[in-house]
């Protein structure tokens, strides 16, 4: 998969996760997918298929009798970058501040937390 600039709205984001989770799918079985959770037309889902084919971050199958779209993108790359965004939106690039906000402001189990700790550890042995 490319690995390129994943600028996907929040409406293209939906499209994405029906294909990550399930590919190659027909513009109908995609349809079928996202109704499922949206109350959107037809329509509104061909357009955003079409917008994400013309972002690079779907591909087209056009040698089958109904078009196969794939993803191109990876979903790892795109949440990271969607990350990286959001902080350096919102925390200025600080990931200190969004994590210590974070921590302060919400509530976090004890499971949660030795989760982290344990990620930390392994950050600092890398």
């Amino acid at each position: 998969m490319k690995n390129i600039n994943c600028k996907i709205s929040d409406a293209e984001w939906i499209v994405m996760k029906v294909l990550w989770e399930e590919a190659p799918l027909t513009a109908s079985k995609i349809i079928e997918a996202v109704s499922s959770n949206k109350n959107w037309s037809p329509k509104t889902i061909h357009s955003l298929i079409s917008r994400l084919v013309k972002k690079g971050a779907l591909g087209v199958n056009k040698e089958m009798p109904h078009y196969e779209y794939y993803p191109l993108v990876d979903k790892r790359d795109c949440i990271l970058d969607e990350t990286r965004s959001f902080i350096q939106k919102v925390y200025d690039g600080s990931l200190h501040l969004m994590l210590a906000n974070f921590i302060k402001d919400e509530k976090i189990s004890e499971k949660e937390i030795e989760e982290l700790q344990k990620l930390l550890d392994k950050k600092i042995d890398e």
